[in-house]
């Protein structure tokens, strides 16, 4: 505040000789010596001897900003040369501001400011002034413009508007190293006085960091600052206006500084010698152990690369690197062998991957140290002598007959003894046994190499001492082929021969199969059989390469003679026992041209006449199919005519008997026609005479009407009858026959009137009611018509 009052104070000074500042050009004098006028004459008719005003001439004004006075802030003054003082002039104002930050008095022209300004909201006004007549409102001079400036004091202080800033330096960087470059920014007038000009220094982070005062860059002030001491810095900066003077306004920003790492530091060892223990069943490819080389870099520049000095037991074992922890993880390559060897000792080396040629000098980035590895023992399963076992047996090899052995021994201090058995599991089981101490296997059945050529199952060891613990071996057994089945033709067994074949001449090439797996070189010998070698009409020739050709003997062959040869050949083997078979192939007689091209081997050729050609043989065959085909349809046609007329007259007779006399099989008869049912099964056991049954004539109740006496169809009847009673086989086409038997099965016995009472009357139906509900109703029905004829009677 009191730097404020004290600019007031002296622009006041400075400005109380007055400004004249004339809105149209005008000779500028310049006297610095003599004072000025806060005057503006507006232009207008001047006299002959119009003085001419001292001092500047001025086109603007100046206003204090942040002006605090309890009165308004007085800028200046108008007047114009018409106004004599006698108050006829009135002094109007207008443009920015005009009535709201600027007044002016109408009688005098004193112009003020009636409120505080900001030059940064603002930095100007322009504004228009005119002189009126007071009575007649008219212009006395044309209208002026002239802009009032605000003039800047020093009341803001510098901003960082980046901050706060990250930065980050590589350590060991030398002294001088840039890091960042700062900016502060100061909204005063940067065109007047010092209020803008900003100073940088530093508050908090020396004598770690420097920085220029006028370009705001950070660099470093110490050498080989490390990160593995101090890793992060925190810089506070000032910047100061005024130059940085006594009274300057200042603000602050934070700096956070990170020193980078780099591959200053090798990796080492935290000991010199590290122990393991592995057991001695670890597998192969196994992690057994963990090292770890420390290297306090960061990043890539701590990344370790291990590696096993050549030594003792060292191509057993392999290092790896792990990535996310930077260990060293030892893997097995080898078994390890608690009986054969119990330590090793190896040195193992770790080194940086990524190295800094500027830190070489300080020496290898790289460190050793010794592993010692102690094998520890455990129980463990025998073992085998062989990874597989072979072995070999003839086929028909007699049962119990021992044919190998396996062998497996505990390898561990205290050895135990071993018992041997064969895995269930496997297809051998049932072929053979093993002997649990010895370990000889032996034949439990007899074995056939035809049915099975190899047998491969498993055998398992275990220790007495700790039967869980087992190995297993597979055995391959191969069974040998005993010469057993003799050689055998191979297809064809049967060839064709031409008529007019030549003798010497080969028709047929044979070879031979055995069934037995026939050995390297073993060979097969043909030749006929003794009775055939007598008059051959063929023979066998053998070509010494397994096989043979069938050799004719004749000057040509008649098909009308014999149309088939029959050829046994002999084959033997070559193995030991020698087996041998007569096989018979059969040769048949053909029809060739003369390339020896067979035409025909058919029989019925030959009494064919000559000249015919085969086209023409099958035309003729075609023609008479057809004509024995017109034939048959012509006669099964007339058949069926005939038949037709002669079942129409039949079925129109026994139509005429059935609907006159046939009363049906009775309750079993459920087709209306089944004769059968009809039928008397008595007559049909006799099978000899008919024996009906004639009803006996009942007096029935109720009376039909006679029929009208017809002679044709008694006769007709009486005929037949007769015809059917001499032939006792014929089937009862009559149905005079249904009075013999009319069925069985009902359990309410025969309803038929023939066996009823001679009176209605004398009937009892009582016994309807013991028949059940069905027959409820016809016994109260007849009960009633009883009991009414019994009052009646009464």
């Amino acid at each position: 505040m009191l730097t404020r009052n004290c600019l007031s104070l002296l622009l006041w000074v400075l400005f109380d000789g007055g400004l004249l500042t004339p809105l149209q050009p005008q000779p500028q004098q310049t006297l610095a010596t003599e004072p000025r006028e806060n005057v503006i004459h507006l232009p207008g008719q001047r006299s002959h001897f119009q003085r001419v005003k001292r001092g500047w001439v001025w086109n603007q004004f100046f206003v204090l900003e942040e002006y605090m006075g309890s009165e308004p802030q007085y800028v200046g003054k108008l007047h114009s040369d018409l106004d004599k003082g006698e108050g006829t002039v009135k002094y109007t104002l207008s443009g920015d501001g005009a009535g709201t930050v600027f007044t002016i008095d109408e009688t005098t022209g004193d112009i003020h400011a009636i409120r505080s300004l900001d030059r940064e909201e603002k930095p100007f006004y322009t504004l228009r002034a005119q002189a009126v007549d007071i009575e007649t409102r008219k212009p006395l001079e044309p209208e002026s413009e002239f802009i009032i400036k605000v003039q800047d004091i020093n009341d803001n202080e510098p901003k960082f508007l980046d901050g706060p800033y990250i930065a980050s330096v590589p350590e060991m960087s030398p002294v001088g190293a840039y890091v960042l470059q700062v900016k502060a920014t100061d909204a005063d007038d940067p065109t007047y006085g010092n209020s803008a000009r900003v100073v940088y220094s530093i508050l908090q982070g020396q004598p770690y960091f420097s920085i220029d005062p006028k370009t705001g860059v950070i660099r470093t002030a110490l050498p080989n600052m490390d990160r593995e001491v101090k890793e992060q810095y925190q810089v506070l900066i000032q910047a100061k206006d005024m130059g940085g003077q006594l009274g300057g306004l200042a603000g602050t920003t934070i700096v956070n500084i990170t020193l980078t790492d780099v591959n200053d530091n090798p990796p080492r060892f935290p000991k010199s010698i590290f122990h393991l223990k592995v057991p001695e069943s670890s597998p192969i490819g196994s992690a057994i152990g963990r090292i770890r080389a420390v290297d306090p870099d960061f990043g890539q520049n701590a990344e370790i690369e291990y590696s096993i000095v050549p030594g003792d037991g060292g191509n057993l074992f392999d290092i790896v690197t792990d990535e996310n922890t930077q260990e060293g993880v030892l893997k097995l390559k080898k078994p390890l062998d608690f009986e054969t060897k119990k330590a090793y000792t190896f040195k193992v080396e770790a080194s940086n991957l990524h190295l800094d040629h500027r830190f070489h000098s300080a020496g290898p980035f790289k460190d050793t140290a010794t592993v010692k590895i102690s094998v520890l023992d455990v129980d463990e399963p025998p073992v085998f002598s062989k990874p597989l076992y072979t072995m070999e047996v003839y086929e028909d090899t007699p049962v119990g007959t021992i044919i190998g052995a396996v062998t497996a021994q505990d390898l561990d201090v205290g050895s135990s003894a071993v018992r041997y058995f064969i895995d269930w599991k496997s297809d051998g089981d049932s072929y053979f046994t093993i002997d649990a101490t010895e370990g000889t296997i032996s034949t439990s059945e007899l074995l056939d190499r035809e049915s099975t050529a190899q047998y491969n199952f498993s055998i398992i060891a275990s220790k007495v001492s700790n039967p869980l613990l087992t190995s297993r071996v597979n055995i391959l057994i191969n069974v040998l082929d005993v010469n057993e089945f003799p050689p055998e033709i191979s297809v064809p067994y049967e060839t064709a021969v031409c008529e007019n074949a030549k003798p010497g001449q080969i028709i047929q090439i044979v070879s031979a199969a055995d069934r037995d797996l026939s050995p390297a070189g073993q060979q097969f010998s043909f030749k006929l059989s003794p009775e055939a070698a007598i008059k051959p009409n063929f023979t066998v020739r053998d070509f010494r390469n397994n096989t043979a050709g069938i050799e004719t003997r004749r000057n040509g062959y008649s098909r009308r003679q014999q149309e088939l040869y029959f050829l046994p050949v002999v084959i033997e083997d070559s193995s030991y026992p020698v087996q041998s078979s007569t096989n018979t192939m059969t040769i048949r007689v053909c029809r060739c041209d003369s390339d020896g091209t067979i035409l025909s081997c058919n029989v019925e050729a030959i009494f064919l006449p000559v000249g015919l050609s085969t086209g023409a043989l099958i035309a003729i065959l075609l023609c008479i199919v057809i004509l024995l085909a017109i034939v048959v349809l012509y006669v099964a046609l007339r058949r069926q005519k005939k038949k037709d007329t002669l079942m129409t007259s039949k079925e129109d007779i026994r139509d005429n008997v059935i609907h006159y006399d046939d009363e049906g099989g009775g309750e079993e008869d459920t087709q209306a026609f089944d004769i059968g049912a009809l039928r008397n099964p008595k007559v049909m056991e006799d099978n000899k005479i008919r024996r009906d049954i004639k009803p006996d004539s009942l007096c029935l109740p109720r009376q039909r009407p006679p029929v009208e006496d017809n002679a044709d169809i008694r006769d007709f009847i009486n005929q037949r009858l007769q015809e059917n009673d001499v032939d006792p086989t014929a089937p009862p086409y009559d149905s005079l026959v249904t009075y013999a038997y009319e069925g069985n099965g009902s359990v309410a016995d025969s309803l038929s009137s023939m066996e009823s009472l001679t009176m209605e009357a004398d009937q009892d139906y009582t016994y309807l009611t013991d028949w059940g509900p069905p027959f409820k109703v016809l016994a109260d029905m007849f009960g009633e018509e009883e009991s009414y004829n019994t009052d009646k009677v009464t």
